[in-house]
């Protein structure tokens, strides 16, 4: 009797260990940032929100999926763009997962994915694009990108954020030539300045010449001002002063012998 007492009493306390062992493999955690994605016997049977959720062993399996941004970066590729000039050009694309159960069952691997579509997606946009408008609207070559990529990667359950090019690199040769450009078009403003600047003071001379011609006391102070200016001048020099209106007297002078 105590022989049977004994096996039943392990039996039991086994069985307790298993159902324990089962209740610990049903019990999974989801965090916040995570949903839970059950197969019933390899079928979808729904999804499971954040926090603690049983999962029948052997019958049920899940998976689960993160829902926060995630960043893909496309490797550094060339490309030719529509006016047949190469360049180096590498991105970073910005998503997310809004619909799981899309993200598992309708595509293998949504990350890799999005990463060679993106690829492709960036080669048709700048191929079809000349150099200058590349280099200079990087913004919308990035949106146009993200429309052709966002629109096929809805029926995946991804929503893409925004992507962004981080560098375009053009051959040795063209960078040269367009600093050869720049430096020309600096040289052409400055001359132009210069230029700007010689016209508006020689107009502004115009004027003062003009203004002092009609006011002699104009003349007389800027006359004593110079000679000011001559005065406080250390070096050597003599200085005849002459009066402005004796080329006046000496013309009348010359009329009067001549009658």
């Amino acid at each position: 009797m105590g022989e049977w007492l004994t096996v039943g009493g392990c039996f039991f306390v086994g069985a307790l260990v298993v159902l324990g062992v089962i209740v610990l493999r049903s019990v999974r955690l989801i965090y916040e940032y995570e949903r839970g994605l059950v197969f019933t016997l390899g079928k979808y049977a729904g999804m499971r929100e954040p926090g603690l959720t049983l999962v029948i062993p052997i019958l049920q399996t899940m998976v689960k999926v993160d829902m926060r941004i995630k960043t893909a970066e496309i490797p550094r590729q060339e490309v030719m763009t529509k006016d047949n000039i190469p360049m180096l050009v590498n991105a970073v694309v910005y998503f997310k997962v809004i619909k799981p159960e899309d993200a598992i069952i309708k595509i293998e691997d949504y990350a890799f994915a999005i990463r060679q579509y993106t690829q492709a997606a960036l080669r048709d946009v700048i191929g079809n694009s000349e150099m200058d408008f590349v280099l200079t609207e990087r913004e919308q070559i990035a949106e146009s990108i993200k429309e052709i990529v966002d629109s096929e990667t809805d029926g995946w359950g991804i929503d893409v954020e925004s992507i962004k090019i981080q560098e375009l690199e053009l051959p040795a040769e063209m960078k040269r030539a367009m600093a050869q450009q720049a430096e020309a078009e600096r040289e052409r403003r400055a001359v132009i300045i210069a230029s700007q600047g010689e016209l508006e003071a020689s107009e502004r001379l115009q004027e003062a010449a003009e203004m002092m011609a009609r006011s002699p006391g104009a003349m007389h102070l800027r006359t004593l001002q110079t000679i000011r200016a001559i005065a406080a001048d250390p070096s050597e020099k003599i200085v005849l002063f002459v009066p402005a209106d004796i080329g006046q007297a000496l013309s009348a002078f010359g009329e009067r012998k001549s009658e």
